[in-house]
This record gives structure tokens, sequence and C-alpha cells, in this order.
């Protein structure tokens, strides 16, 4: 039998523990602020009223930012007039009060210190909530949420606080989108290959896009063997392989080139992503590799290569069937972790939505999922490049050119996306169509045909067109790119002289 738990008797001392604050920075900060008003330029970028412990402190904090805005000297007389019949000022003495904030003063050297400590004491208090909300949730769950579902509501909610401050929600002066476009212009224009967006590491889709730009849904579609994986595979390597970043003074690191990258590969193994990353730049066929068919040379350039790549800001999640919610958690961990500048998905089609959600049709359910990536790439700020099938459509055309209309089972993944990049390979069709000879046709008008098509096929071998169909904030038009199928190699083509562009 178990034996009941004893109660504490009454008047027994019961340990109370308040939430995290520090009255005494707060004062020292205000102080600051009232001697000399530049110390607000040093806080007011990540620090808020409501950051403040104390709710009156907070208040003389928000008169003092608004006397900032409108030029007005914030001293211990401008603000006792901002805040009027403040009644906790008045208890609290009133003028006599911010004269005595003004003596707690600390040097405006120390105010972007203090500033922090009331952030951080902030974002604890903030820590603590969710905790209790979260063991509130697991107590008396929601209808439909399951244990995996509350984990990624926990998950998300924690993302969102590690990132307050960074891109908070609600309505932006316009004058403040004006200077984020400025700024990245004049990244671009700083940057060695004149891009806003992250470079593809193909100069001429680079040139048509201006890079994967963030917050984009980029949809790059094709019929299957077209070369999609691998075309987003090169991209994904060409960005993290001149990934750069910075320090900037407050202490923050910031990419100023090329991306860190988190490939979701819901078709292929982490270790065929890879193997066909390391064939491409070793030059070696990728069958060689995968059947152990390499001679000892290629074997040493294979294992010289890999050792060159194992330093990439690359990083892949071979889960399959992954869900969108799952995505966005994984990808919001990631972030928070490592950092994180472009997502990619292979691909769209075999993603799940988010749990608790059922759909009449699998047109509804592709929907819902290009709507949440779209969310996604907004919600991180960040492009994300997701595959997507095509139906039988080209094949049923003579050129077999694809086009928007073929967009498999959702006319919302155009609808959605910012760009829509359709991939196609005439090389790919004419090497499956080799002309026969007709019956009652001539040697001569046999070989003609025969001639005409051998001529067309090595006019587009190793050629690929990437048609760009769809472009929200850019031209549209179609670039063509070298291609090897033997080495899954995309490039820049030399039209000339019918190769890649060598550096």
């Amino acid at each position: 039998m178990l034996k009941p738990i004893p109660i504490a008797e009454a008047g027994a001392d019961v340990p109370v523990r308040t939430p995290p604050h520090n009255f005494e920075a707060e004062q020292a900060l205000l102080g600051a602020i009232l001697l000399n008003n530049r110390a607000v330029e040093r806080v007011s970028e990540f620090l808020r009223s409501e950051h403040f412990a104390e709710p009156l402190h907070g208040r003389v904090y928000a008169a003092c930012l608004a006397l900032a805005a409108k030029n007005q000297i914030a001293d211990a007389n401008t603000v006792r007039s901002w805040l009027g019949h403040d009644a906790d000022l008045i208890a609290n003495g009133g003028h006599a009060y911010l004269g005595r904030l003004t003596g707690a003063a600390t040097t405006i050297i120390n105010a972007l210190d203090y500033g922090r400590l009331i952030y951080d004491m902030h974002l604890r208090r903030e820590l603590i909530a969710l905790g209790e909300d979260i063991v509130n949730d697991a107590f008396e769950p929601k209808s439909g949420d399951g244990g995996r579902q509350q984990i990624e509501l926990a998950e998300g909610k924690l993302f969102n606080l590690a990132s307050a401050g960074e891109g908070e929600g609600g309505f932006r002066p316009f004058v403040s989108a004006v200077t984020e476009a400025v700024v990245h212009a004049e990244a671009a224009h700083k940057r060695e290959g004149r891009l806003s967006g992250i470079t593809t590491g193909l100069r001429d889709l680079d040139r048509k896009l201006g890079g994967l730009h963030r917050s984009d849904l980029i949809i790059l579609a094709g019929r299957p063997s077209m070369g999609k994986t691998s075309l987003a595979t090169n991209i994904a390597f060409n960005a993290a392989r001149v990934f750069r970043e910075e320090t900037t003074e407050a202490g923050e690191k910031k990419t100023i080139d090329g991306a860190r990258v988190a490939f979701f590969s819901l078709e292929m193994s982490a270790e065929q992503l890879a193997t066909r990353i390391i064939a491409e730049r070793a030059e070696i066929p990728s069958h060689k590799v995968r059947q152990g068919e390499l001679s000892h040379p290629e074997f040493e350039r294979l294992v010289a290569t890999a050792g060159e790549l194992h330093t990439l800001p690359l990083y892949i999640d071979d889960t399959p069937a992954v869900s969108v919610s799952a995505v966005r958690t994984r990808a919001r961990r990631l972030k928070r972790t490592q950092g994180l500048d472009l997502i990619v998905i292979d691909y769209l089609q075999l993603l799940s939505s988010s749990g608790g959600t059922r759909f009449e049709n699998r047109v509804q359910e592709v929907s819902d999922i290009t709507r949440g990536l779209k969310a996604l790439a907004k919600e991180l700020d960040v492009p994300v490049l997701a595959l997507s099938q095509l139906s039988r459509g080209p094949e049923q055309r003579e050129d077999h050119r694809p086009q928007l209309s073929d967009l498999r089972e959702s006319g919302s993944i155009e609808q959605d996306s910012d760009v829509v990049m359709l991939i196609f390979r005439e090389q790919y069709y004419l090497e499956r169509s080799e002309p026969g000879r007709k019956s009652e046709e001539t040697d001569d008008k046999f070989e003609k045909r025969h001639a005409d098509w051998q001529a067309r096929a090595a006019e587009v071998h190793n050629v690929a067109e990437v048609n760009i169909a769809k472009q929200r904030h850019g031209p549209v038009g179609t670039v063509k790119l070298f291609f090897d199928g033997q080495f899954t190699k995309f490039a820049d083509l030399d039209e000339q002289h019918g190769d890649f562009v060598r550096d």
C-alpha cells in the first residue's frame, strides 16, 4: 500500500521564486539616458519598453524614445511633463524620483551592457512563462494535438522567442523598408557578383534571377530524368562553397556571400547525395563510384575531393515522407543553432501536409503544402527552392517543352511561388527517337532524315534549357546551361565551343 505524501504544515517555510529582474540595472540605464540622450542610440535597436520588469521604468523609457523621435531633449523635466499624471510616478515621488534615477546613472559607455542585461532578464521571464504554458498544454492538450504536434508547437514558440526582435510582426514604417532595401542594394553593389540574392554558381542564371532572394518560394520543375535533383544539388553546393560571414559591431554573425544550406532529400539518401557532389567535383562518373569501378588514381582524387568538401555548411536531412511542419521545426532548429540562409526540398510531391488536417483530395493537400513553404520562406527570411514533378503534358507535345500548365496536381504551385523554373533537355528525347526507315522510303530520303537527326543531336548534346516561366520581380526567359550526365554536372555553357565555361 502506498503511503500518503505528507502535506506541509501550515506556516512552514515555502520557497518563493520571483521572476528574474534587475531594477538597479533599469534605473542605471534610465539615468544614463536622462543625462545623455545619446545612450538611447545604443539600446533602442533591440530594447523596448515592455522589456522592463518594472512597468514605471518601461513608461519612462517609452517617454525617452518618444521625445528622442521628436528631436527633443529627454531629461527629468521633459519626461515628467510627457508622463503627465502617471499614478505610479506620483506615488514614487514624481520629479524627485526622476532626479534619483539621474543620480543612479551609469556612464554612456556602459549603457549597452545594461540594456543587454535588461533584455536578457526579459527573455528569461518569457522562457519561464513559455515553460508553464508547455506544461499546462501537456496536462490539458487541445483536441487533435498529439505529443509530437505539441513538441513541434513548443519548438516553434522557442524559435520565436530566440529570434525575438529579428523579425517582429505588425506594421513597419515605410522609411524602415526603404532603408533595408538600400542596404540590400549596397550589399549587392559591393559584392563581387553584383547579386542581391544568393548565388546559384551559374552566371547566366544569376543574371536572369539576380540570385535566390530571401523570403521567395522558388519552384524548379521538370519531367523525370531532366536533371532537377542534379541542378538543385549543384546550386546548393555552389552556394555553400562560397559562404562567407562577418561579425557586426553588435557581435552578431552576418552572411555576406554564399549560404548555409539545409537540403531536405525525400527521395535520395544523404550518402547518395554526397556521392553526386563528390563525383561532380572530382569529375568521376557517379556510376563508377557506386559500382566500385574506380582506378587507384580516381580513388585518390575522390578521397582528396571529399577532404576538401567536409567543411561545407551544407546540412542534409534524408527523412522520407517528412511533413511541412517537421521541415519548419528542423529548419528553425538549424537556424537557431548553426545559422541558415537557403532551404532546398527534393521534392514537393513527396512532402505531406501538417498533421491534424484532413483534405478531400490531393489537390487541396498540395495547395496547403505550397502555402506552408511560402510561409516558411517568409518566417525564416530565406529562399526556399522546392523541386516539383510535372504532369505528362510535355510527352503529348511534339517538341516536349514544358509549360506552366504542366505543374502537377495543383495550380497553387504557380500561384504561391515567386519564381517557377522549368528544366528541359532535348538530348534526352532525341536519344530515344532515332529515326527508323519507313516503308517505301528511298535511301536518299532516309539518309537525309537520319543526317538531320544526327546534326540536331550533336547541336543539343550536353545542353539543358531552364525556362524561367514566372518571376514575380524580374524578367522571364530561357537560360541555356551545360549538363554532363555522367558527372551530374551543370555549368555555364560556352555556346561557341559547345562545352562548359572553364575558370
